[in-house]
C-alpha cells in the first residue's frame, strides 16, 4: 500500500507519525503523478475556484491492474469503501 500526495517530505512524515501510518507515502511536489492519473481536478471553495487532488484510491490487482476506483466519498467513509473493493 502507498500514498501519494502533493505535500513535501517533511509534512507526509508529520502526518504519517501523527496517525501511525503503516504504509509509505510517496511525495508529488510537481502533481505529475497526479495528472497521469487523472486526479488533478478544478475544485472551488467559497466561490474561488482551483486546481486541486481529488480524493481517490486506485486499487491494484496483483498482475498490476487497476481493479476498482473509488473517489467522491467522505474521508470518513474512504475507508470502509476500499475494505468492501478489496473483497
Amino acid at each position: 500500500m502507498l500514498g501519494i500526495s502533493p505535500d513535501k517530505p517533511s509534512a507526509q512524515k508529520k502526518f504519517k507519525d501523527k496517525y501511525d501510518l503503516p504504509y509509505s507515502l510517496l511525495a508529488d511536489v510537481d502533481k505529475e503523478a497526479a495528472k497521469k492519473f487523472g486526479v488533478l481536478k478544478e475544485k472551488s471553495m467559497y466561490g474561488h475556484k482551483y486546481m486541486g487532488i481529488e480524493r481517490t484510491t486506485f486499487v491494484i490487482d496483483p498482475e498490476g491492474k487497476i481493479s476498482a476506483v473509488i473517489t467522491g466519498i467522505k474521508p470518513d467513509e474512504h475507508a470502509a469503501a476500499v475494505l468492501a473493493a478489496l473483497k
